[in-house]
Formats: structure tokens, C-alpha cells, sequence
């Protein structure tokens, strides 16, 4: 395995984490824009990264069931964020799990970016189109508008 898989630090070495790497060091979430390894010395600021599915599915395309399985791992982590604090999804699986993990009904929150949602205990979910390859090729996602979200993001978040 290469990327993710063999430094623990998600969209390492993808396509995905090119932007969202450079992003967050442009608007103050990390301490470089590249995460190429474990032994970088790239640190998150304010913020984590983790995944909605812990598995590889293939062609990077969770079945409901992988989703559903790896949700209890993600409601662990989401029991972290701080009062205030803000989770990002980046795109309609991460942002189904997310209310999957907080067993909220996934019909009364419908995906769109840019759009926010309040969670139990005083959190939010901020919606964002994944920055995956497609998404920014056909500019369903420029990295203006994936900018503004993560500025939105930190602002929500340090207000």
C-alpha cells in the first residue's frame, strides 16, 4: 500500500490531497502545503483529517454496508470535536456518515456545498464538494470555492 495506508494521514499521496493540503496551509490549517509522508513534519492546525470508510473499497467507492460498518469508528472520533467545532465533509458520503454517526435522519439534511448544519452538542456540519480529480477537472470544485469553505470552516470554528 502507498499514500494513506502507509502514513496514517489521509489523502496522502492522492490526488484529492494535493489541494487539500495546499489549501489548508493557505489558509492557516497546516504547517505545509504537501503531506508526502509520515516523517514530513507536516502539522494540522486547529483541525483533523480522518475518513468516513476505514476500508479501500474499490475503485474508491463504498458500498452502503462499508459505510454503515465503519461508522461506529467514525461516531468515536466524532465525539472529540469540542463544542463549536465544525466538521467538514467533503463530499455526500462523508456527509450521509457524519449523520449516520450522530443518528440523525438523513433526509432532512440534503447535501449542497457550502451548506451548514447544526449537530447535537453544539457542532456543525459544513458541507463541501470532495476534492477529488473529477470534481476539480469539470470545476464542480475550484480551489476558490474550496478555499472559502475551509476559511468558513476556521471562522465557525475560532469564533
Amino acid at each position: 500500500m502507498h499514500g494513506a495506508n502507509a502514513s496514517g494521514r489521509p489523502f496522502t499521496g492522492d490526488f484529492a490531497g494535493i489541494l487539500l493540503y495546499k489549501c489548508l496551509f493557505e489558509v492557516g490549517l497546516s504547517s505545509a502545503p504537501e503531506s508526502a509522508h509520515s516523517n514530513d513534519g507536516l502539522r494540522l492546525l486547529g483541525c483533523r483529517i480522518t475518513n468516513a470508510v476505514k476500508c479501500l473499497p474499490p475503485k474508491n467507492k463504498p458500498t452502503t454496508k462499508e459505510i454503515i460498518n465503519c461508522n461506529t469508528y467514525l461516531k468515536e472520533e466524532l465525539a472529540s470535536v469540542p463544542k463549536g467545532g465544525v466538521v467538514l465533509g467533503l463530499g455526500f458520503i462523508a456527509h450521509q456518515a457524519v449523520l449516520r454517526a450522530y443518528s440523525l435522519k438523513l433526509s432532512s439534511f440534503h447535501f449542497g456545498h457550502g451548506e451548514i448544519f447544526e449537530l447535537p452538542g453544539r457542532r456543525w456540519l459544513l458541507d463541501s464538494y470532495h476534492c477529488s480529480r473529477y470534481n476539480t477537472q469539470t470545476k464542480r470544485l475550484t480551489k476558490e470555492m474550496f478555499q472559502r469553505v475551509l476559511i468558513r470552516a476556521k471562522n465557525l470554528a475560532f469564533a
